[in-house]
Formats: C-alpha cells, sequence, structure tokens
C-alpha cells in the first residue's frame, strides 16, 4: 500500500509540473526516466545495503570530526559562556561552525578539488541524461555552494541562457543547500536522511525543472568554463575569504531567523485571537495532509509533520527544523526520514528574492525573468522537495 501511496505521489508531483511546462512536446522523457531510476538506485544503496550504510556512516564520522575541530575554534573565541548539552546556545554551538566549513570550502575551490569533482560529474549527468552541461554542471555545483555562489560559478555562461535554462539553473540552485550549512544541519537532524537528501535533490530539482522548462542546446552553446573559479591568489587568502563568507552566512542565517521565529510567534498570536488553540502551523498541516499522506507519512502524524513542511516553505528550513527537532522524539522513523528529506532544501519565499538578487548583480536583464518566474520557481522547487521525500520514503 505505501509503495502504491509513493508511486501515486511521484505520479501527482510530475503531473503538476507537466500542467506547468512551457514546451510540452520538448519534454526529456528519456532523461527523466533515467534520473528517477537513479534517485532510486541511489537510495536503495544508501538505505538497504551495508555497504551504503557503511558510506553514510563514515561520511557523518568525517563530518562530526570536522564539528569537533570547529568547535574547538568556536569554543576559543566564546569559552566564557557557560553551554551544556541541554543548554546549548544555536548561534554559538550550530551557526558559528559554518565559518569552519566555508573555509574548507574556500581551499578546496582554490586548489582546483572541487570545482574539477563538479564538472567532472556534471558532464557525466550531461552524458547519461542529454541535459546541457551548464545545467549539469550547476546542479552538482549547488550540492556544495550556496544559491549565489552556484549562480555565480556560471556567470561567464549567463549569456547562452534564454528563459527555459535560466529557471533551470535557478531551481537547481534553491532545490539544494550548500555543503558549508549541511554540518548544521547534521547537528538538528537525523545525519542518514540529511546526507541521502543531497544526491535526491540534485536529481529532484532536474527532473522537475526539465518538465517545467525543457531545453535543446546546440552543442557550440553546449560548454562549461571552470577557469579562475576562485579569487584568491595564495591559500591563506582562500582561507580568509572562506571565512569571511561564512561569518556572512552565519549572521544572515542567525538575523533571518530572528525575524521569521518572531514573526511567526506575531502570527499565531493573532491567529489565537479568533481560534483559540489553532496555529499556523496547524492550518498548513491540514492544507499538506493529502500530499503527506501520498508521501508515505503516516495519518496519525500528517498533521504535525505537514506543518513543519508548510512552515520551512513560507520561513525557512532552520525555521522548520528547529520546530522539527522538538517532536522527532515521537514520529515513526519514516515520518522522520521523509520530513527530514523534504526539509533539505532552500525551497521558500526568500529564497526567492536571493536569487533574484544573485542575478541582477550578474545580468539586469535576466533578473527581470527570473522575477517573472519566480513563485513559478518555488513552486517548482516545492514539487522537486516532495519528489525527493517520497523517494526516501519507499526505502523506510
Amino acid at each position: 500500500m505505501d509503495i502504491l501511496l509513493g508511486i501515486t505521489a511521484i505520479i501527482v508531483v510530475l503531473g503538476l509540473a507537466y500542467l506547468m511546462s512551457n514546451e510540452k512536446r520538448n519534454i526529456n522523457l528519456t532523461g527523466i526516466g533515467i534520473m528517477l531510476v537513479a534517485q532510486l538506485l541511489t537510495t536503495w544503496f544508501m538505505f538497504s545495503t551495508e555497504i551504503g550504510k557503511t558510506i553514510i556512516n563514515g561520511v557523518s564520522a568525517v563530518f562530526n570530526k570536522l564539528i569537533e575541530f570547529g568547535t574547538t575554534g568556536v569554543d576559543f573565541i566564546v569559552g566564557g559562556v557557560a553551554r551544556t548539552e541541554s543548554n546549548s546556545i544555536f548561534f554559538f554551538d550550530v551557526l558559528l561552525l559554518i565559518i569552519f566549513f566555508s573555509t574548507i570550502l574556500s581551499v578546496l575551490t582554490y586548489l582546483k578539488i572541487l570545482p574539477l569533482i563538479i564538472k567532472y560529474l556534471g558532464s557525466l549527468i550531461s552524458k547519461i541524461t542529454g541535459l546541457p552541461k551548464v545545467e549539469s554542471f550547476n546542479a552538482v555545483n549547488s550540492i556544495f555552494f550556496g544559491q549565489s555562489e552556484a549562480l555565480i560559478a556560471i556567470k561567464t555562461q549567463f549569456h547562452h541562457l534564454n528563459k527555459n535554462r535560466l529557471y533551470i539553473v535557478s531551481a537547481s540552485a534553491m532545490g539544494s543547500v550548500s555543503a558549508s550549512i549541511v554540518g548544521a544541519y547534521l547537528q538538528i537532524l537525523p545525519p542518514q536522511f540529511v546526507l541521502v537528501a543531497l544526491p535526491l535533490n540534485m536529481f529532484s530539482a532536474l527532473i522537475v525543472a526539465s518538465v517545467i522548462a525543457p531545453v535543446r542546446v546546440p552543442k557550440e552553446e553546449d560548454r562549461v568554463d571552470i577557469k579562475d573559479v576562485s579569487g584568491a591568489k595564495s591559500i591563506f587568502e582562500a582561507m580568509s575569504n572562506g571565512a569571511l563568507d561564512g561569518g556572512k552566512i552565519a549572521l544572515i542565517v542567525g538575523a533571518m531567523l530572528v525575524a521569521f521565529i518572531a514573526s511567526l510567534e506575531l502570527i499565531n498570536w493573532i491567529i489565537q485571537f479568533a481560534f483559540s488553540g489553532v496555529t499556523l502551523q496547524t492550518i498548513l498541516g491540514y492544507v499538506l495532509a493529502p500530499i503527506g499522506v501520498l508521501m508515505g507519512i503516516s495519518p496519525s502524524e500528517v498533521i504535525q509533520a505537514g506543518g513543519i513542511m508548510g512552515t520551512k516553505i513560507v520561513t525557512n528550513e532552520f525555521v522548520a527544523m528547529l520546530e522539527f527537532q522538538k517532536i522527532l522524539g515521537g514520529m515513526s522513523e519514516k515520518t522522520v526520514g521523509i520530513v527530514s528529506v523534504f526539509l533539505t532544501s532552500f525551497a521558500n519565499f526568500s529564497s526567492i528574492g536571493i536569487i533574484a538578487g544573485t542575478v541582477q548583480a550578474i545580468d539586469s536583464k535576466k533578473a527581470i525573468e527570473v522575477s517573472g518566474f519566480g513563485l513559478k520557481l518555488l513552486v517548482g522547487a516545492t514539487l522537486a522537495s516532495i519528489l525527493s521525500a517520497t523517494i526516501a520514503g519507499l526505502f523506510l
């Protein structure tokens, strides 16, 4: 029964994307089928095989060790502030670690290690799916870097991007997450679900975006340039740049959390004047309950889970994760897995502004196009999150 519901959810997601499609006749059905199979095989491998579980545990252990190193740096700065497991300070214990992860990514970029990995993985995806190289490269790049950084990495190709291609690269940026923030996610949600969400979201973003905005690109325009992806002139400058970028991200995330969590409390206070005991999360839970059941969430948990998913869409993933963390212990493993995968992406209203602002800095004319399909971009990225979570649920 769960498998039938999951298949129905996948059909619903693809059906909604098809209804939104700009060019229904040009949809790359072969590429979409290949990516769906890749998602199923990836999830099966990571959840159902000993090798896959070992890889997840190994990657998780690496992140945990890096978190330990990062914590040493944080403790040096704020060591005088008393913190315990039951009384941790989110900004110190989670957000400041982004600085260390951002530094590592900056160094790996300077050394040309990440750019080469991203380029060749992108080329592989392009070959097996038939998608253009720029879109494939950007999808892989979005796993490692934030929305702005991922788009800036392909700025030299922006003049080649028509409206459909621009939609796909924007959707990939919104549908994925930054590796610099993954360490923070791992301290809130179960590691195995966060890690499996990374490749699933990459494929889901490409699948849904390829249905909504199909593309056919001439070979002479289908190229990727990774020269000078790092502006640093030395490894020490790369470290400094990474640390500064990480600091900005931590402050931005912290500021957004203050604004969104406080606003959520204000909205709930207003709602409860008219409907005692009702919150925005409850309302969103009922709205998303039908698709939640199809995704594989238990009917007894779907209202709470739907509320968390809705909170992520209208605020951001961190707000939703912190809300979800409070009820994790009372949820089934399947629901925890489905919701965790859904939350591991940048698909929310604030991302529209971030992407439009980044494109504005690169090409003001293209920014007008992004602003025009901003809501469609959010709907597509949300459908991609639903697809990823549904695929994960099939194996839980």
